[in-house]
């Protein structure tokens, strides 16, 4: 997977916990699902997962995470890869933008990247085969970049990574069928009816599609308008999350509450957002009983290396290296829900109160 603000990886465990009890094959929706990396999880424990983004490069991982099947797809994917590896490079726009007036990738693996990106589309793949080989493409120029994580910025000197070759691999497929969609979370979740539904919102003013526009051009593939060093696409002015503002974050998480037509509702969110915990429960609170897990949790890299200008000169110190990470779990019957929270908390050997 790529390098993501925000991953639940270490977090896995505690949120499984939180669905544990619904039978295989319930209907769960990750409502802004980023990676994948929980929507996975739970596909893992057999249930028929329905993955939402509304920025592209989030919707092919939800494509090829949840929606393709392994039993169906592997070997074709495989073939396919095989097949991908051998294109030739063709340096073009990509190449110039990413490459040589800005530093993301060096200018070998940008003509790589642009030669096996044109292929795809020349090809008459499957959505769901199609996904397969753009998510191996973005993961693969995520191995070999050079930033510390995020598209905000990159090293004024090639990291030792960028020197080596690009190297497409399968991803890791799942078997079993689930759905995605590139929704805005309001309407998604206004359409979705089932068991239970995970929401890990934005919880501050970055932007996800600004701290990954490079990905996100990769699967456009449209050669935006672009703007500043980092020759940002131009939609990351416009294109802006209710979830990203103080203003407005908290009617457009109600809103989404209470579109959901389902019996639970798991929330992820950060002690350092901009909603407080007074805040979510009293929304959540409507909907049943609240039990709420508090989770001790390693700050995002961003934090964790200190505040640089432009220069790359060290303009502030890090504050702190940890934070909370909160899990709240409401459900019809407030017995499952402080079931489900029990179960959430000794999940895994993470420190957790609550």
């Amino acid at each position: 997977m790529i390098k993501y603000i925000g991953s639940k990886r270490l977090l896995l465990p505690h949120i499984q916990a939180a669905f544990s009890d619904l039978a295989p094959g319930s209907q769960i929706l990750d409502l802004f699902a980023g990676t994948t990396r929980v929507a996975q999880g739970l596909k893992a424990m057999g249930h028929l997962v329905h993955a939402n983004d509304h920025n592209a490069y989030a919707w092919m991982n939800a494509r090829c995470y949840i929606a393709a099947d392994r039993t169906k797809m592997l070997s074709r994917a495989t073939e396919l890869v095989a097949v991908l590896q051998e294109t030739p490079p063709a340096p073009g726009w990509f190449t110039k933008r990413y490459c040589q007036e800005a530093l993301f990738f060096h200018p070998d693996n940008g003509a790589k990247i642009e030669g096996i990106r044109a292929r795809i589309d020349q090809l008459d793949l499957d959505p769901d085969l199609r996904a397969i080989a753009l998510v191996s493409l973005m993961e693969a120029a995520d191995r070999v970049d050079s930033t510390t994580g995020v598209q905000m910025a990159f090293l004024k000197r090639w990291a030792p990574r960028a020197h080596r070759p690009l190297s497409l691999r399968v991803p890791e497929l799942l078997a079993g069928g689930g759905t995605a969609t590139c929704e805005e979370a309001i309407v998604c979740a206004a359409a979705f009816s089932g068991d239970a539904a995970y929401l890990d919102p934005p919880y501050n003013q970055h932007n996800y599609r600004a701290n990954y526009h490079v990905w996100e051009t990769l699967i456009e593939w449209d050669n935006p308008e672009v703007y500043g060093v980092v020759q940002k696409r131009m939609d990351c002015k416009d294109r802006k999350s209710d979830f990203n503002s103080k203003r407005r974050i908290e009617d457009a998480f109600r809103s989404v509450v209470d579109a959901l037509d389902t019996s639970r509702i798991v929330v992820s969110f950060n002690n350092e957002g901009y909603l407080s915990r007074e805040q979510i429960e009293a929304i959540l609170s409507q909907r049943g009983d609240v039990a709420t897990v508090i989770l001790d949790h390693k700050r995002y890299v961003g934090a964790q290396i200190g505040i640089y200008n432009p220069d790359g000169q060290a303009v502030g110190q890090v504050s702190h290296l940890r934070n909370k990470e909160l899990l709240y779990i409401v459900d019809e019957n407030p017995d499952r829900a402080r079931a489900a929270a029990n179960r959430s908390k000794s999940a895994g050997s993470r420190p957790v109160s609550g």
